[in-house]
């Protein structure tokens, strides 16, 4: 067998010294910490963030209080917002401008995704009331106009804030909010909210669902209007600016004008089947 030479040297004789290794001086790199030296000692520019009004959230140039209103509105209703953690961090929320016209003991925002009853105990004692109703639609749910019929109306709401998929998730793995009776809203109007895609003509924002509650609730149409208000103004600030109309997917389907590709997430991608599925009936009608 023939034996290969020891690692690392030759098959030379076994006294022959080792070759000399040149010394590598990379030019480049020498010229471009030179070059870069002066930069090291520039200023720090701080990002600064622009001041914002403490009431509406707003920064200070397009505060929106001028159309909010004056008091906060006297109200019996109790809204419990559960707002997931991704829409804190959105520039265009909804729920300031809704927790702005409300007094505060009677909005009250819980950020999260799981909200066990140890560490949200007076969550679980809300959840656990028997005048308390959680807005999440479903075929469970009651009509919240048929709930504000009878002699004695519930007192308290809870609104789960995210998109769809994030509020199914807060939903279904939170067991505290399957105690309170489920409502949905039973409305045909369109979201106000065009800044924002929605999946349907139909899904509204937190603001709305709440605007829209509250009316039932307390059985005040100008609620309504009031809450309604800054977002109008909002959403007219951000189109005056540059921002286009967000038509819903349902819209973008229907018409034909859904020109992004469809997504590998097969959950995701279910439900687009579903949803241009059920816009069949529609499209078959509107071809005749």
């Amino acid at each position: 067998m023939e034996q290969g030479a020891p690692a690392g040297g030759s098959a030379g004789a076994a006294g022959a010294a080792p070759a000399a290794v040149a010394p590598v001086v990379v030019v480049e790199e020498e010229e471009e910490r030179e070059g870069c030296a002066g930069l090291w000692e520039l200023p720090v520019e701080r990002c600064e963030r622009r001041p914002e009004c403490s009431r509406c959230g707003r920064p200070q140039k397009v505060c929106l209080c001028p159309f909010l209103p004056v008091h906060p509105l006297k109200v019996s209703t109790c809204l419990y917002i559960i707002q997931h953690p991704a829409e804190e961090s959105r520039v265009l929320r909804t729920v300031p401008l809704l927790v702005a016209c409300l007094p505060p003991d009677k909005c009250k925002v819980l950020i999260g995704r799981r909200f066990s009853e140890d560490r949200y105990p007076e969550l679980a004692t809300v959840c656990r009331n028997p005048n308390t109703l959680i807005l999440y639609p479903g075929a469970e749910a009651t009509n919240l106009e048929e709930i504000a019929l009878m002699p004695s109306s519930p007192s308290v709401m809870i609104i789960i804030d995210g998109t769809w998929s994030q509020a199914k998730d807060i939903f279904y793995k939170n067991s505290l909010f399957r105690l309170p009776k489920q409502v949905q809203l039973k409305t045909n109007i369109s979201s106000q909210y065009v800044i924002r895609t929605q999946p349907t003509n139909t899904c509204l924002s937190t603001l709305e669902c709440a605007a829209v509650a509250l009316t039932i609730m307390e059985k005040n149409k100008s609620i309504q209007e009031t809450i309604l208000r800054p977002l109008q103004a909002l959403c007219s600030f951000q189109l005056q600016h540059g921002a286009q109309i967000h038509h819903s997917k349902e819209h973008l389907l229907k018409n034909g004008m859904y020109d992004k590709p469809m997504p590998k997430n097969k959950r995701k991608l279910r439900r687009m089947e579903l949803l241009a599925r059920d816009l069949q009936p529609h499209l078959q009608g509107d071809n005749h």
